[in-house]
């Protein structure tokens, strides 16, 4: 018989504890009484010491036990806090979870997402990333993020990417443009006017998807200016450096000097949701199922 004393033999050993009566102890441990006097006797010959003064009218704790009684309470408590806290960690209740996103994406519904999240999982640490597609791809890839919500995410090997939602794009004018006096426009008014846009090297099928856009009206946009976000290229419109074609969720920022007008046109950007093949853990399920409620459509 081993001599080692385990969780078991401080439970058994509590319940004694606090009813006093090993036939109730018995009962609330679900047992009869002869194994549990055994398990007590046993425990006390581990320990070299009596745990309980047997009289005829009860028992109560010696010293011994009294000690034993408050660390093992001790004990218990903290198995039960870290048991407990697996538990949380396996249901992706508590943990760490980072996630990427392109800028445009944060004038979408994933705001809300994140606010939902926050709610159902208070304890869960959760971390915001704004990168640029491309670099959101090599973050995953690295393991720097567990999720990313990408603007037309690239194929890429060992990444999965799902297509949540696809939308139209908007034309991008500064204040008294000639053009701004139409309520929508077509893809081919824009030809001529000098162009402001991302660097293809931050998203090479964003870029691609919007030149395409234009090549399909019969041009090809004569690109002025790079922007490094989406504020920062409206800005420049509003300045009136030129025109852009935006994702049409770019509109909700109200940006002095600047206009926005429905595009007639076929063509559609996507918000994408990209994962490392074989790195999804309960944590990122638990985000893309409630991401899937607010941004897919």
């Amino acid at each position: 018989m081993s001599d080692q004393i385990e969780l078991r033999h401080l439970r058994y050993f509590l319940v004694v504890a606090e009813t006093l009566h090993f036939s109730k102890a018995a009962r609330r441990l679900g047992m009869a009484q002869p194994p549990l006097s055994q398990q007590i006797k046993r425990l006390e010959q581990m320990l070299g010491h009596a745990l309980f003064e047997r009289t005829t009218r009860g028992v109560k704790l010696t010293a011994a036990g009294q000690l034993l009684a408050r660390r093992a309470r001790s004990t218990m408590e903290k198995v039960d806090e870290d048991l407990a806290q697996v538990r949380r960690l396996g249901r992706g209740e508590e943990g760490t979870l980072t996630v990427g996103f392109s800028g445009s994406v944060m004038f979408t519904e994933l705001p809300a997402a994140i606010q939902s999240f926050r709610r159902r999982y208070p304890k869960v640490e959760l971390r915001l990333r704004e990168l640029v597609t491309s670099a959101q791809i090599v973050a995953l890839l690295n393991g720097q993020i567990d999720l990313a919500f990408l603007r037309d995410g690239d194929p890429t090997e060992g990444i999965r990417i799902t297509t949540l939602s696809k939308e139209k794009y908007v034309a991008v004018l500064p204040e008294g443009h000639p053009l701004t006096r139409r309520s929508t426009l077509s893809v081919k008014a824009l030809e001529g006017e000098p162009f402001i846009m991302f660097a293809r090297r931050m998203g090479p099928l964003a870029y691609d998807r919007t030149i395409a856009c234009c090549e399909r009206s019969g041009f090809r946009p004569n690109i002025v200016q790079d922007a490094p976000q989406w504020l920062t290229l409206v800005r420049l419109v509003a300045a009136g450096l030129g025109v852009s074609l935006a994702p049409a969720c770019v509109a909700r920022v109200a940006m002095p000097g600047a206009v926005y007008r429905e595009v007639k046109a076929g063509c559609r950007t996507s918000i994408d949701l990209g994962v490392k093949m074989g790195a999804e853990s309960v944590l990122a399920r638990n985000f893309i199922e409630i991401a899937n409620q607010h941004l897919v459509r």
